[in-house]
C-alpha cells in the first residue's frame, strides 16, 4: 500500500498511510463471503422506478420486487439514491444520505435483508451544490484543493470527452473567478484525487457503504478520475493505482464487498481494470455485449458477436464480467470502435432512429462529433415498428438468452424484465435523450398488464422462467469455461462447461427471422423445450436452446 501511495503522493505517502490505517481502525473488519456463482442475477433499477400510491418509492420498489422478482433476482443495483441536483442522481449532494423523496436508510436495510445490493460510488465528481464545493467557493482551507482547476487558454484537445459539452466551467469564488474541470456537466464538479485528503474522504464513503448493506460497489465513470496535462486523462497509471488502492482497503475492511468498475470504453481498455486478476476490480462491465448483440439481431447475423466471443480471454478465479444488455444509460458505441466500421455504426444509428430512438454524440477533440450512445428501450431497439408483440417478445427473449448464457454475472434492467417500450412522454417532457428508457412503472398498471396477454406479460413471464432455470445450472457458473462454436452465421453458439461439477451445456440462439438447420453432434436434452437432441437441430426464427449433454448431471 505504501508503494502505491508514494507513486500517487510522493513524500505525502507515508502520512496518508497512517491516515488510512486510522480509517481502517474506525471501521473494523467484516467477515468474508462466498464469491459469486451461477445463482447470482442482478436487477438494475432506480429507487423510484416503481410508483405505488401512498408508499415511499423505496418501499414501493421493495414490495414490487417481493411480488414479481423474489424467485428470480438475487441482487439489486440501486442507481444513485442520494440527494442530487441533476443527471437523474449522478450529481450527488451528499454521499452519506438517502434522498428523502425516496425513503431512508431503514428502507435500504429492509431491501438488503432480501437482496444483495449494489451501491453507486459516484466519485469522479460531485454536485456544485454539495457542501464540499460550496466550501471550496468560500475559500475554506480544507477544500481549497478538492477540485481540479484549469486554464481556459490551455490546450485540452487530447482529453477524452464523454459528452459534447465544455470541459471547464467558470465559477466565482472568494478569491475571484476560477475555471474548474466539469467533465460531464457544469453541475458535476470533478474531484481532485491528486489531493490525498480527497482520497481519504472517498475511502470513508466507500467503507460507509459496506456497512450500510452494499455487497457490490460500482465505481461510476472511474476512468476519468485522474488528470494529467498533455494526456487523454483516461486509464492513466495513477488511475489504475488509485483503483488498486481502493481495492486493497476494501479487501481489508470488508472482504465480502465486490468492486465493479464502470468504464464505457473499448474492450482492451476496459479489461485493463482487472489488473493482474487479483489486485484491481473484482468485476468489470461487459460493454461490447449490448451493441454487438443488438447489431446481430438487426443484421440477422451473429458473425461480429461470435468473432468477439472467440477472442474473449477467460477471467481469473477472483474476477468476473458483469454482463448486461440495457441499463439506465443508452447502448454505448465506444466499446465497438474496434469491432464495427464507421459505416456499420452509422447503419446502426439509422436503424435506431427508424425504431423511434435517439442518438447522443460526443466531442472528438478536433471539432467533430461521433455517436456516443443509442438512446432507446432495448425491446424497441431490437424490433421494427411494424413487428407485432409476438415477434418483439421473441427477439427480446432470444437476446437475453445470450446475456444469461455468457461467463460472468448477468444484470437485467427493470424495464427489460418487464418489456417496457420507449417512453416518449418522459422524453418530450424533459428533453433528455436518456429519459426515453427511464420511465416510472405504475404498480397497479403493471399488475393489470401482467394479468393479460400483453408484451409485458410475454417478456416478463418467459424471461422469469429462463432466469430460474439458468440459476440451477452449474455450467453457467461465472467462471465455468466458455468456448465459441461456429455453426451458421445466423446462430450464436457457445459451450459452457463446468468440469468440477461435471456439467456441459450447448447454447444455441437463432438471431434471424429464418429457420436454420445446423449440425451440432451434441446429444442431450434441451432444457428450454424438454426435447432430446442429436446430430442436428432445427431452430425456428429467434428460437433458443440450452442443450445439456447426456450423462452429465
Amino acid at each position: 500500500m505504501l508503494d502505491k501511495l508514494r507513486l500517487l503522493y510522493g513524500a505525502q505517502g507515508e502520512g496518508t498511510l497512517t491516515d488510512i490505517e486510522g480509517i481502517l481502525g474506525t471501521f473494523g473488519q467484516s467477515l468474508p463471503r462466498q464469491w459469486v456463482s451461477e445463482n447470482d442475477v442482478m436487477l438494475i433499477t432506480y429507487g423510484d422506478s416503481v410508483r405505488e400510491e401512498g408508499a415511499v418509492p423505496l418501499a414501493a420498489l421493495h414490495r414490487f420486487l417481493r411480488q414479481y422478482a423474489k424467485d428470480t433476482i438475487t441482487a439489486v443495483h440501486l442507481l444513485p439514491f442520494y440527494p442530487y441536483t441533476s443527471d437523474d442522481g449522478f450529481s450527488v449532494v451528499d454521499y452519506t444520505q438517502v434522498n428523502p423523496e425516496l425513503g431512508d436508510w431503514e428502507d435500504i436495510a429492509r431491501l438488503a435483508e432480501q437482496f444483495d445490493l449494489m451501491f453507486d460510488g459516484v466519485i469522479n465528481h460531485i454536485s456544485k451544490s454539495s457542501e464540499w464545493f460550496q466550501r471550496y467557493l468560500r475559500g475554506d482551507d480544507k477544500y481549497r484543493h478538492y477540485f481540479t482547476e484549469g486554464d481556459p487558454e490551455a490546450d485540452y484537445s487530447m482529453v477524452t470527452r464523454p459528452r459534447n459539452l465544455p470541459l471547464l466551467t467558470r465559477f466565482e469564488t472568494s478569491e475571484g473567478y476560477k475555471y474548474v474541470w466539469t467533465t460531464f456537466s457544469e453541475d458535476q464538479i470533478d474531484l481532485n484525487f491528486a489531493n490525498p485528503d480527497v482520497l481519504l474522504d472517498i475511502l470513508r464513503v466507500l467503507l460507509f457503504y459496506t456497512r450500510k448493506g452494499a455487497r457490490f460497489i460500482r465505481l461510476d465513470a472511474i476512468g476519468f478520475a485522474w488528470k494529467k496535462p498533455g494526456t487523454t486523462c483516461m486509464h492513466l497509471e495513477e488511475l489504475h493505482t488509485l483503483v488498486k488502492l481502493m481495492r486493497q482497503v476494501v479487501d481489508i475492511a470488508s472482504p465480502s464487498t465486490i468492486l465493479i468498475t464502470e468504464t464505457n470504453v473499448p474492450h482492451k481498455d476496459n479489461i485493463g481494470y482487472f489488473g493482474n486478476g487479483f489486485d484491481e476490480a473484482h468485476m468489470v462491465y461487459q460493454f461490447p455485449l449490448p451493441p454487438l448483440t443488438l447489431y446481430s439481431f438487426l443484421r440477422c447475423d451473429a458473425g461480429k458477436l461470435m468473432q468477439w466471443l472467440e477472442q474473449l480471454e477467460p477471467t481469473s478465479a477472483g474476477t468476473a464480467f458483469f454482463n448486461f444488455l440495457a441499463s439506465h444509460d443508452g447502448v454505448g458505441m465506444r466499446p465497438v470502435e474496434d469491432r464495427l466500421t464507421a459505416e456499420e455504426k452509422q447503419w446502426m444509428v439509422e436503424r435506431v432512429l427508424e425504431h423511434g430512438g435517439r442518438v447522443s454524440y460526443r466531442a472528438n477533440g478536433d471539432g467533430t462529433t461521433s455517436p456516443y450512445e443509442l438512446n432507446i428501450s432495448y425491446v424497441d431497439a431490437l424490433s421494427h415498428p411494424d413487428d407485432d408483440d409476438e415477434v418483439r417478445a421473441a427477439k427480446m427473449i432470444a437476446a437475453h438468452v445470450i446475456l444469461l448464457s455468457l461467463a460472468g454475472v448477468p444484470g437485467i434492467y427493470i424495464h427489460s424484465l418487464f418489456g417496457s417500450r420507449n417512453d416518449y412522454d418522459e422524453l418530450d417532457r424533459s428533453g433528455i435523450n436518456r429519459r426515453i428508457n427511464r420511465g416510472k412503472l405504475n404498480d397497479s398498471a403493471v399488475g393489470e398488464e401482467l394479468g393479460n396477454d400483453t408484451l409485458r406479460s410475454r417478456v416478463y413471464g418467459r424471461l422469469s422462467e429462463l432466469i430460474r432455470l439458468r440459476r440451477a445450472q452449474r455450467a453457467f457458473h461465472p467462471g465455468a469455461s466458455q468456448q465459441a462454436v461456429r455453426l451458421d452465421d445466423r446462430v450464436f453458439a457457445v459451450v459452457r462447461d463446468n468440469a468440477e461439477a461435471g456439467e456441459t451445456i450447448l447454447v444455441l440462439v437463432n438471431v434471424s427471422n429464418e429457420e436454420v438447420h445446423a449440425g451440432v453432434d451434441f446429444e442431450g436434452e434441451d432444457l428450454i423445450t424438454g426435447l432430446q437432441t442429436g446430430m442436428e437441430v432445427e431452430l425456428l426464427p429467434y428460437q433458443c436452446m440450452w442443450i445439456k449433454r447426456k450423462g452429465r448431471d
